[in-house]
Protein backbone atom coordinates (compact mmCIF):
# COMPACT_ATOMS: atom_id res chain seq x y z
CA UNK A 1 0.00 0.00 0.00
CA UNK A 2 1.53 3.65 -0.83
CA UNK A 3 1.48 5.61 1.91
CA UNK A 4 0.59 9.48 1.98
CA UNK A 5 3.31 12.07 3.82
CA UNK A 6 1.42 14.79 5.68
CA UNK A 7 3.53 17.99 6.16
CA UNK A 8 1.86 18.43 9.93
CA UNK A 9 4.81 20.47 11.08
CA UNK A 10 7.00 23.41 10.53
CA UNK A 11 10.61 23.75 11.65
CA UNK A 12 9.40 26.31 14.39
CA UNK A 13 9.51 25.96 18.06
CA UNK A 14 6.30 25.19 20.20
CA UNK A 15 6.56 27.28 22.96
CA UNK A 16 4.37 26.74 26.34
CA UNK A 17 1.22 27.00 26.46
CA UNK A 18 1.23 28.83 30.18
CA UNK A 19 3.49 31.99 30.16
CA UNK A 20 4.59 32.69 33.83
CA UNK A 21 2.81 36.36 33.38
CA UNK A 22 -0.61 36.58 32.29
CA UNK A 23 -1.98 39.66 30.55
CA UNK A 24 -5.85 40.61 30.43
CA UNK A 25 -8.58 38.88 28.56
CA UNK A 26 -10.83 41.81 27.30
CA UNK A 27 -13.77 39.17 28.23
CA UNK A 28 -17.50 40.00 27.58
CA UNK A 29 -19.97 41.22 30.10
CA UNK A 30 -22.78 37.98 31.18
CA UNK A 31 -25.10 40.80 31.93
CA UNK A 32 -25.18 41.75 28.10
CA UNK A 33 -26.51 38.35 27.01
CA UNK A 34 -29.12 38.37 30.07
CA UNK A 35 -32.45 38.11 28.24
CA UNK A 36 -35.60 36.10 27.82
CA UNK A 37 -36.68 34.08 24.16
CA UNK A 38 -40.04 32.13 23.98
CA UNK A 39 -39.95 32.42 27.98
CA UNK A 40 -36.16 30.52 28.13
CA UNK A 41 -33.02 32.68 30.32
CA UNK A 42 -30.23 33.23 27.65
CA UNK A 43 -27.33 33.44 29.58
CA UNK A 44 -23.28 33.89 29.06
CA UNK A 45 -20.69 31.03 30.36
CA UNK A 46 -16.84 31.55 30.84
CA UNK A 47 -14.86 28.73 31.10
CA UNK A 48 -11.00 28.53 31.77
CA UNK A 49 -8.39 26.38 32.19
CA UNK A 50 -4.47 27.42 32.62
CA UNK A 51 -3.89 30.00 29.69
CA UNK A 52 -7.52 28.95 27.44
CA UNK A 53 -10.41 30.75 27.75
CA UNK A 54 -13.76 30.94 25.80
CA UNK A 55 -17.23 32.19 26.57
CA UNK A 56 -20.52 30.52 25.59
CA UNK A 57 -23.79 31.44 25.15
CA UNK A 58 -26.78 28.78 25.55
CA UNK A 59 -28.50 30.55 22.79
CA UNK A 60 -27.37 27.63 19.44
CA UNK A 61 -24.91 26.51 22.13
CA UNK A 62 -22.78 28.90 20.08
CA UNK A 63 -19.25 29.70 20.85
CA UNK A 64 -18.68 33.72 21.49
CA UNK A 65 -15.06 33.99 22.12
CA UNK A 66 -12.21 31.78 22.64
CA UNK A 67 -9.10 33.71 23.50
CA UNK A 68 -5.16 32.27 23.16
CA UNK A 69 -1.81 33.36 23.29
CA UNK A 70 -0.10 35.10 20.78
CA UNK A 71 3.85 34.82 19.90
CA UNK A 72 3.96 38.75 21.69
CA UNK A 73 2.34 37.08 24.80
CA UNK A 74 -1.37 38.63 24.01
CA UNK A 75 -4.47 37.37 24.21
CA UNK A 76 -6.29 36.76 20.93
CA UNK A 77 -9.63 36.02 20.89
CA UNK A 78 -9.72 34.02 17.74
CA UNK A 79 -13.72 33.41 17.04
CA UNK A 80 -15.92 36.04 15.40
CA UNK A 81 -18.90 37.38 17.17
CA UNK A 82 -20.64 40.05 18.64
CA UNK A 83 -20.98 41.70 21.86
CA UNK A 84 -24.61 41.12 23.20
CA UNK A 85 -27.24 39.23 23.17
CA UNK A 86 -29.07 41.89 20.92
CA UNK A 87 -26.62 41.71 18.52
CA UNK A 88 -26.88 38.22 17.90
CA UNK A 89 -30.30 38.44 17.60
CA UNK A 90 -30.36 41.02 15.09
CA UNK A 91 -27.51 39.76 12.64
CA UNK A 92 -27.80 38.87 9.42
CA UNK A 93 -25.37 36.05 9.57
CA UNK A 94 -26.91 33.71 11.75
CA UNK A 95 -24.07 31.17 11.73
CA UNK A 96 -21.61 32.99 14.07
CA UNK A 97 -20.19 30.07 16.20
CA UNK A 98 -23.29 28.01 17.12
CA UNK A 99 -23.67 24.73 16.32
CA UNK A 100 -26.16 23.47 13.52
CA UNK A 101 -28.32 20.91 13.15
CA UNK A 102 -30.12 18.03 13.58
CA UNK A 103 -27.84 17.35 10.46
CA UNK A 104 -25.07 20.36 9.50
CA UNK A 105 -24.48 21.50 5.85
CA UNK A 106 -26.94 20.57 3.53
CA UNK A 107 -29.38 17.82 1.99
CA UNK A 108 -30.29 17.90 -1.27
CA UNK A 109 -34.22 19.39 -1.82
CA UNK A 110 -34.54 18.79 1.96
CA UNK A 111 -35.44 15.46 0.99
CA UNK A 112 -34.37 11.54 2.13
CA UNK A 113 -35.72 8.12 2.67
CA UNK A 114 -35.85 6.31 5.67
CA UNK A 115 -37.30 2.84 6.52
CA UNK A 116 -39.31 3.36 3.49
CA UNK A 117 -40.58 6.54 4.63
CA UNK A 118 -40.07 9.86 2.47
CA UNK A 119 -39.24 12.81 4.72
CA UNK A 120 -39.68 16.32 3.44
CA UNK A 121 -37.47 19.05 5.63
CA UNK A 122 -37.81 22.45 5.48
CA UNK A 123 -36.16 24.45 2.87
CA UNK A 124 -33.43 27.64 3.44
CA UNK A 125 -31.04 27.55 1.20
CA UNK A 126 -31.81 28.09 -2.41
CA UNK A 127 -34.10 24.54 -2.93
CA UNK A 128 -32.31 22.96 -0.23
CA UNK A 129 -32.15 22.37 3.11
CA UNK A 130 -28.96 23.91 5.23
CA UNK A 131 -27.78 23.61 8.68
CA UNK A 132 -31.01 22.10 10.21
CA UNK A 133 -33.16 24.85 8.58
CA UNK A 134 -34.25 27.89 9.53
CA UNK A 135 -35.38 26.61 12.77
CA UNK A 136 -32.57 24.93 13.35
CA UNK A 137 -30.26 23.94 16.67
CA UNK A 138 -28.40 27.76 16.03
CA UNK A 139 -31.72 29.27 16.75
CA UNK A 140 -32.91 27.61 20.28
CA UNK A 141 -32.01 28.06 23.57
CA UNK A 142 -30.61 25.17 25.16
CA UNK A 143 -30.37 23.94 28.64
CA UNK A 144 -27.10 25.26 30.41
CA UNK A 145 -25.20 24.66 33.26
CA UNK A 146 -21.65 25.33 34.57
CA UNK A 147 -20.63 22.02 36.29
CA UNK A 148 -17.31 23.89 37.43
CA UNK A 149 -14.21 26.79 36.15
CA UNK A 150 -13.82 24.81 33.14
CA UNK A 151 -17.01 22.93 32.18
CA UNK A 152 -20.38 24.02 30.89
CA UNK A 153 -22.99 21.48 29.43
CA UNK A 154 -25.71 22.38 27.31
CA UNK A 155 -29.04 19.86 26.14
CA UNK A 156 -31.86 20.82 23.83
CA UNK A 157 -34.81 18.37 23.24
CA UNK A 158 -35.85 18.41 19.57
CA UNK A 159 -39.42 17.03 19.25
CA UNK A 160 -40.73 15.04 16.92
CA UNK A 161 -41.38 17.10 13.03
CA UNK A 162 -39.33 19.91 13.93
CA UNK A 163 -38.11 21.07 10.71
CA UNK A 164 -39.57 18.11 9.07
CA UNK A 165 -37.30 15.40 10.93
CA UNK A 166 -38.49 12.34 12.68
CA UNK A 167 -38.52 11.45 16.28
CA UNK A 168 -38.18 12.93 19.74
CA UNK A 169 -33.97 13.64 19.59
CA UNK A 170 -32.35 14.76 23.09
CA UNK A 171 -29.21 16.61 22.83
CA UNK A 172 -26.34 17.10 25.05
CA UNK A 173 -23.32 19.23 24.75
CA UNK A 174 -20.00 19.71 27.06
CA UNK A 175 -17.37 22.27 26.15
CA UNK A 176 -14.43 21.67 28.48
CA UNK A 177 -11.33 23.96 28.64
CA UNK A 178 -8.49 22.01 28.79
CA UNK A 179 -4.89 21.88 30.64
CA UNK A 180 -3.45 21.57 27.46
CA UNK A 181 -4.82 24.78 25.74
CA UNK A 182 -7.59 23.44 23.99
CA UNK A 183 -11.02 24.16 24.09
CA UNK A 184 -13.06 20.04 23.89
CA UNK A 185 -16.81 19.36 22.20
CA UNK A 186 -18.25 16.43 23.48
CA UNK A 187 -21.55 15.51 21.89
CA UNK A 188 -23.89 12.91 22.49
CA UNK A 189 -27.83 12.49 21.47
CA UNK A 190 -30.49 9.61 21.54
CA UNK A 191 -34.18 9.57 19.96
CA UNK A 192 -37.09 7.54 20.43
CA UNK A 193 -37.51 7.15 16.54
CA UNK A 194 -35.33 6.26 13.93
CA UNK A 195 -33.84 9.66 12.16
CA UNK A 196 -30.34 11.08 11.10
CA UNK A 197 -27.96 13.45 12.96
CA UNK A 198 -24.93 15.30 12.22
CA UNK A 199 -24.44 18.26 13.97
CA UNK A 200 -21.05 20.24 14.08
CA UNK A 201 -19.79 23.95 15.64
CA UNK A 202 -19.98 26.31 13.22
CA UNK A 203 -17.26 29.33 14.44
CA UNK A 204 -15.46 31.65 12.13
CA UNK A 205 -11.94 31.30 13.05
CA UNK A 206 -9.43 34.38 12.61
CA UNK A 207 -6.25 33.70 14.74
CA UNK A 208 -5.35 37.55 14.32
CA UNK A 209 -8.20 38.28 16.43
CA UNK A 210 -8.90 41.03 14.43
CA UNK A 211 -10.92 41.64 10.92
CA UNK A 212 -7.38 40.76 8.88
CA UNK A 213 -8.52 39.11 5.97
CA UNK A 214 -8.09 35.36 6.92
CA UNK A 215 -6.40 34.44 3.56
CA UNK A 216 -2.71 34.87 5.04
CA UNK A 217 -3.33 32.12 6.77
CA UNK A 218 -1.56 28.43 5.92
CA UNK A 219 -4.00 25.34 6.32
CA UNK A 220 -3.14 21.87 6.31
CA UNK A 221 -6.41 18.94 6.04
CA UNK A 222 -4.64 15.58 6.28
CA UNK A 223 -7.53 14.55 3.07
CA UNK A 224 -6.76 12.39 0.03
CA UNK A 225 -9.95 13.21 -1.20
CA UNK A 226 -13.41 15.61 -0.96
CA UNK A 227 -16.95 15.26 -2.27
CA UNK A 228 -17.72 17.41 -5.92
CA UNK A 229 -20.92 18.93 -5.62
CA UNK A 230 -22.84 20.69 -8.36
CA UNK A 231 -24.11 24.16 -8.46
CA UNK A 232 -26.44 24.56 -5.55
CA UNK A 233 -23.18 22.81 -3.48
CA UNK A 234 -25.02 19.36 -3.18
CA UNK A 235 -22.54 16.14 -3.40
CA UNK A 236 -23.28 14.36 -6.74
CA UNK A 237 -21.88 10.94 -4.92
CA UNK A 238 -18.12 10.79 -5.85
CA UNK A 239 -15.43 10.68 -4.12
CA UNK A 240 -12.29 12.22 -5.78
CA UNK A 241 -8.60 12.61 -5.02
CA UNK A 242 -7.58 16.10 -4.27
CA UNK A 243 -4.34 15.16 -5.51
CA UNK A 244 -3.24 18.15 -8.46
CA UNK A 245 -6.00 20.16 -7.80
CA UNK A 246 -6.21 23.47 -5.85
CA UNK A 247 -8.12 21.25 -3.09
CA UNK A 248 -4.89 19.99 -1.99
CA UNK A 249 -4.26 20.51 1.34
CA UNK A 250 -2.26 17.69 2.61
CA UNK A 251 0.72 20.08 3.04
CA UNK A 252 0.42 23.60 4.69
CA UNK A 253 -0.74 25.88 2.18
CA UNK A 254 -1.39 29.60 2.14
CA UNK A 255 -5.68 29.81 1.91
CA UNK A 256 -5.25 32.59 -0.44
CA UNK A 257 -3.07 30.99 -3.04
CA UNK A 258 -5.41 29.01 -5.23
CA UNK A 259 -8.68 30.43 -3.94
CA UNK A 260 -9.45 32.32 -7.46
CA UNK A 261 -8.53 29.23 -9.63
CA UNK A 262 -11.03 28.54 -12.45
CA UNK A 263 -10.92 25.00 -10.87
CA UNK A 264 -15.20 23.93 -11.39
CA UNK A 265 -15.81 22.96 -7.52
CA UNK A 266 -13.91 26.23 -6.67
CA UNK A 267 -16.08 28.01 -8.97
CA UNK A 268 -19.35 26.40 -7.13
CA UNK A 269 -18.36 27.47 -3.88
CA UNK A 270 -17.75 30.73 -4.43
CA UNK A 271 -14.26 29.64 -2.91
CA UNK A 272 -13.58 27.01 -0.10
CA UNK A 273 -16.82 25.16 0.62
CA UNK A 274 -16.28 21.70 0.67
CA UNK A 275 -16.15 18.10 2.28
CA UNK A 276 -13.02 16.80 2.73
CA UNK A 277 -12.91 13.15 3.39
CA UNK A 278 -9.95 12.68 6.05
CA UNK A 279 -7.62 9.90 5.37
CA UNK A 280 -7.43 8.51 9.08
CA UNK A 281 -10.31 8.67 11.25
CA UNK A 282 -9.22 9.07 14.80
CA UNK A 283 -8.95 11.33 17.78
CA UNK A 284 -5.23 10.71 18.19
CA UNK A 285 -4.06 12.00 14.51
CA UNK A 286 -4.00 15.81 13.86
CA UNK A 287 -6.44 16.64 10.77
CA UNK A 288 -6.27 20.38 10.59
CA UNK A 289 -3.94 22.59 11.34
CA UNK A 290 -4.54 26.71 11.01
CA UNK A 291 -1.75 28.85 11.08
CA UNK A 292 -1.12 32.64 10.52
CA UNK A 293 2.50 34.00 10.90
CA UNK A 294 1.24 37.18 12.00
CA UNK A 295 0.22 35.97 15.53
CA UNK A 296 2.45 32.79 15.59
CA UNK A 297 -0.98 30.99 16.57
CA UNK A 298 -1.58 27.65 15.70
CA UNK A 299 -4.64 25.97 15.97
CA UNK A 300 -4.98 22.16 15.89
CA UNK A 301 -7.96 20.26 14.92
CA UNK A 302 -8.58 16.61 16.47
CA UNK A 303 -11.78 15.13 15.44
CA UNK A 304 -13.77 11.41 15.31
CA UNK A 305 -16.10 12.49 12.62
CA UNK A 306 -15.18 11.63 9.41
CA UNK A 307 -14.51 15.03 7.18
CA UNK A 308 -14.38 18.69 7.63
CA UNK A 309 -15.96 21.18 5.50
CA UNK A 310 -13.91 24.20 5.22
CA UNK A 311 -15.79 27.40 4.47
CA UNK A 312 -13.41 30.41 3.52
CA UNK A 313 -16.11 32.81 4.29
CA UNK A 314 -17.27 33.48 1.23
CA UNK A 315 -20.46 34.95 2.01
CA UNK A 316 -19.26 37.45 4.46
CA UNK A 317 -20.13 40.90 3.21
CA UNK A 318 -19.07 43.36 6.21
CA UNK A 319 -22.77 44.49 7.36
CA UNK A 320 -22.48 42.94 10.64
CA UNK A 321 -20.37 44.95 13.63
CA UNK A 322 -18.70 42.37 15.38
CA UNK A 323 -16.89 42.31 18.49
CA UNK A 324 -14.17 44.87 18.93
CA UNK A 325 -15.83 47.20 16.11
CA UNK A 326 -14.71 44.83 13.68
CA UNK A 327 -16.52 44.31 10.57
CA UNK A 328 -17.24 40.75 9.16
CA UNK A 329 -15.62 41.33 5.79
CA UNK A 330 -15.23 39.48 2.88
CA UNK A 331 -13.07 36.19 4.07
CA UNK A 332 -12.55 37.17 7.02
CA UNK A 333 -13.32 34.35 8.82
CA UNK A 334 -12.84 30.48 8.32
CA UNK A 335 -15.09 27.46 9.27
CA UNK A 336 -13.87 24.23 10.07
CA UNK A 337 -16.83 21.96 10.72
CA UNK A 338 -16.17 18.87 11.58
CA UNK A 339 -19.01 16.10 10.08
CA UNK A 340 -20.26 13.55 8.06
CA UNK A 341 -20.70 13.87 4.34
CA UNK A 342 -23.19 16.16 3.29
CA UNK A 343 -26.54 14.69 1.87
CA UNK A 344 -24.86 11.45 3.22
CA UNK A 345 -28.77 10.23 3.59
CA UNK A 346 -29.41 10.56 -0.19
CA UNK A 347 -26.15 8.26 -0.83
CA UNK A 348 -25.40 4.84 0.34
CA UNK A 349 -21.59 5.14 -0.71
CA UNK A 350 -21.66 8.13 2.00
CA UNK A 351 -21.07 6.96 5.99
CA UNK A 352 -24.58 6.44 7.70
CA UNK A 353 -26.09 9.60 9.72
CA UNK A 354 -29.05 7.39 11.15
CA UNK A 355 -29.42 6.71 14.44
CA UNK A 356 -32.00 4.46 15.99
CA UNK A 357 -34.18 3.80 19.23
CA UNK A 358 -30.98 2.60 21.64
CA UNK A 359 -28.19 3.96 19.45
CA UNK A 360 -26.41 6.88 21.33
CA UNK A 361 -24.90 9.57 18.54
CA UNK A 362 -21.48 10.43 20.00
CA UNK A 363 -18.63 13.23 18.83
CA UNK A 364 -15.82 14.50 20.23
CA UNK A 365 -13.98 17.52 18.50
CA UNK A 366 -10.99 19.21 19.81
CA UNK A 367 -9.42 22.97 18.78
CA UNK A 368 -5.95 22.60 20.63
CA UNK A 369 -3.50 26.21 20.53
CA UNK A 370 -0.18 26.71 20.39
CA UNK A 371 2.45 29.51 19.56
CA UNK A 372 5.53 28.84 17.23
CA UNK A 373 8.37 31.15 17.34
Amino acid sequence: MKKTVYLLALTALVASCAPEKKPEMALLNAKDFEATVDGKEIELFTIKNNDIAAQVTNFGARIVSLFALDKDGEYQDVVWGYESIDAYLKATDKYSGPVVGRFGNRIGKGQFTLDGREYQLSINDGENHLHGGAGGFSTKIWDAKQLNDSTVTMSYFSADGEEGYPGNLTITLTYTATADCALKLTYSATTDQTTIINPTSHAYFNLNGTSDNAMEHTLMIAADSFTPTDKGLIPTGEIRSVAGTPLDFRAATTIGERIESDYEPIVFGGGYDHNWIFSKQSLEHPQVRLYSAKSGIEMIMYTDQPAVQFYSGNFMDGIDTGKRGDKHNYRTGVALEAQNYPDAPNHDNFPSSVLKIGETYTQTTIYKFSIRK
